[in-house]
């Protein structure tokens, strides 16, 4: 069966976005210039092989996401366009209730029950499947306990208050510790696996 990867980029408190939705206080807010150093540009395209499906909001794909990475890709002078060739070329499955069809390129609606449709992804043929966001879609996938494996991307600073992932678990969800790399950028990823 395939696993559910998070990826997701976090602040020391556990925030993934400011009050106001904003990602200001990351070291790479997902903008034109990456500015990551050059080992965690390389785990972070590492990571995006290993899938083969990239699970997304509406709301998410509605801000431009599948736009953005098409663009990226496109560039290829920019170190981006590796990992950004690895998201246009892989099947974007949205999930949502008020669609009912998509202009994206290579793009399915997921419209059914959320832990019915992920269940059945996971059972396909194929690689792993991942999610990078948004906020309210992965809480939802962390509270319904389809995430398998978590790569969080901790980024040094505290911002007091924002956006939480993990706010809808209702009971402890206990997680192995696979590895914990920190990153000349500032940066340290914690890679969990689900322990239930």
């Amino acid at each position: 069966m395939r696993k559910l990867i998070l990826q997701m980029q976090l602040s020391v408190d556990g925030f993934a976005a400011a009050t106001d939705g904003s990602g200001s206080w990351m070291v790479w807010n997902y903008g034109e210039e990456w500015t990551w150093d050059p080992a965690l540009q390389a785990y972070h395209t590492a990571l995006i092989a290993t899938a083969d499906d990239v699970l997304l909001s509406r709301k998410m794909a509605e801000e431009g996401f599948i736009g953005h990475w098409e663009r990226m890709a496109d560039n290829t002078a920019n170190p981006q366009s590796v990992f950004a060739g690895h998201i246009r070329d892989a099947r974007k499955v949205v999930f949502t209730h008020t669609l009912d069809r998509s202009d994206w390129p290579n793009t399915v609606l997921a419209t059914g029950d959320l832990t019915e449709e992920v269940t059945a992804l996971k059972r396909q043929q194929g690689k792993n499947l991942i999610v990078f966001g948004g906020v309210s879609f992965v809480s939802a996938l962390i509270a319904a306990r389809l995430i398998d494996e978590y790569h969080l991307i901790i980024n040094p600073a505290i911002i007091g208050r924002g956006m939480p992932v993990f706010d809808k678990v209702k009971d402890i969800l206990g997680l192995s510790l696979v590895s914990a790399t920190a990153y000349p950028s500032g940066i340290t990823v914690l890679h969990y696996r689900y322990a239930g």
